[in-house]
């Protein structure tokens, strides 16, 4: 199914397996590439030595084109912007909006930008600057969202600009793709679907909380990090939502601390990353401090298997996903669907 996306990424499927922290390696991304869809590592919990290292592993495991994610706002998003270019790396990924510099850098080099964003004008003024892409996650998406369906925020966005959309958030198989490619999109990203697969190395104690969720358990909370994050309802989750500010700064504080310690940052630079997340919003200094560890949290889940402890971020899908297949059937079985569809559709005209 040759689309915008799959002659700009030069893969073969319209799918794209985002960039989830802790969870997309280089086992997933190698796995998704070699299925014939567009795997992407994500970077921000990496330092810059593990992402070279895990660049040129995805190289040995797959000669496929792949994707590398990173934070625009990165105190080193340059050094990474130059891992990405020096590593031949197809396509680059931005959580949020890369400068009109990085873009230009990027496709001076060759390297296909795609930003992700959550609202229209977001999408116009990455056009604008000059991303060859762009992702667009409705409300049902995993981790931090918004509050625009996919259904009413996509037909939007497709509007708006003139490069190809990739449809985010409520999406898992192949009717889903059909639809998205009917609302004008130029394929499909997943996190949560490819989160679920035997060729992701989340612990398989985490996997069967996922798969036991019902769509009941997937809710959007505030009390993590002062911004709507979508995510399995945990004790955890429970506990920050009824914790006084005494308590909650504790647990940051405490947090933080390990976060430091494992990502080399100095608490300068963690304290500032939280402060741009509360730009214009009314967050504490708990939430300033979760602002700045949530990988810390994601990462007791997502590498440790604490479900006690750690945040699950889940798009609404979990509660409609019941299997485990590897990156290649599922990539099969979307394909399949999807022709199926168009098919049954063909027949009703």
């Amino acid at each position: 199914m040759e689309t915008a996306l799959t002659r700009l990424a030069g893969v073969r499927h319209p799918i794209v397996q985002t960039g989830m922290g802790w969870v997309a390696g280089p086992r997933l991304v190698s796995a998704t590439a070699e299925a014939g869809a567009l795997g992407i590592l994500a970077s921000a919990t990496m330092t810059l030595d593990q992402l070279r290292a895990a660049i040129a592993e995805v190289r040995c495991r797959t000669d496929a084109p792949f994707g590398v994610n990173l934070r625009a706002d990165a105190a080193d998003a340059g050094d990474r912007v130059r891992l990405i270019i020096d590593g031949g790396v197809r396509v680059a990924s931005f959580a949020l909006a890369p400068s009109p510099g990085l873009i230009a850098e990027l496709k001076e080099a060759g390297v296909v930008v795609i930003p992700s964003v959550g609202a229209r004008r977001h999408a116009e003024k990455v056009a604008a600057w000059g991303a060859d892409a762009v992702i667009v996650q409705g409300g049902e998406g995993g981790g931090h969202t918004g509050e625009v369906a996919t259904s009413v925020l996509l037909p939007q966005v497709v509007d708006a600009v003139r490069i190809p959309v990739v449809a985010a958030g409520g999406f898992f198989d192949g009717r889903g793709l059909v639809a998205a490619l009917a609302y004008g999109a130029a394929g499909v990203a997943m996190g949560t679907r490819f989160l679920l697969t035997s060729d992701s190395t989340v612990p398989d104690a985490v996997k069967a909380r996922y798969l036991a969720a019902t769509v009941g358990d997937v809710t959007v909370t505030r009390a993590v990090d002062g911004l709507p994050h979508r995510m399995l309802r945990t004790d955890l989750v429970a506990a920050l939502e009824r914790s006084g500010r005494a308590r909650s700064l504790l647990h940051a504080i405490r947090r933080a601390a390990g976060f430091r310690r494992l990502s080399g940052l100095t608490w300068r630079h963690m304290v500032r990353d939280g402060l741009a997340l509360r730009h214009g919003k009314e967050l504490s200094w708990s939430q300033v401090l979760l602002a700045a560890n949530t990988p810390m949290l994601l990462r007791s889940a997502m590498v440790e298997g604490r479900t006690d402890l750690g945040v699950m971020a889940s798009g609404q899908v979990a509660g409609v996903i019941d299997d485990l297949p590897s990156c290649a059937e599922l990539v099969a079985r979307i394909m399949k669907e999807a022709e199926e569809a168009r098919d049954r559709l063909t027949a009703l005209g």
